[in-house]
């Protein structure tokens, strides 16, 4: 098993991304954002649970446990390493843009010690 070696964060998270991406994936993604209509806590009721179950079926194979427990630890792995990996940073960012509605995003570049967007 994986257990013993912990897996490389930017690799974990970049399959992640890539299973967002999958056309499967991406069509349930769309029929929640759908069901939705761009309401907050519709989103939060339709798309987390999709968004969810993507992530913990890509990071159970990592040893992370397929639940959402797996998936909140996997989420506090990423953020102590956002700080020191600008890579990390960015593909969680990706990764959050691309199940949380857009409305709530900051402008690109904005957040936690980044460049201000001109």
């Amino acid at each position: 098993g994986l257990a013993a070696a912990s897996p490389c964060p930017a690799a974990v998270l970049a399959e992640v991304i890539k299973a967002f991406g999958a056309p499967e994936n991406a069509q349930r993604m769309e029929e929640a954002r759908d069901n939705a209509c761009n309401d907050m806590g519709k989103m939060l009721q339709f798309l987390l649970p999709v968004a969810t179950q993507i992530q913990q079926d890509v990071i159970k194979a990592y040893g992370f446990s397929n639940d959402g427990e797996g998936v909140l630890k996997f989420a506090r792995l990423i953020k102590s390493y956002e700080s020191q990996d600008p890579e990390i940073a960015s593909m969680s960012g990706k990764l959050k843009a691309m199940f949380l509605p857009p409305m709530t995003l900051p402008p690109h570049g904005a957040g936690t010690g980044g460049v201000a967007a001109s």
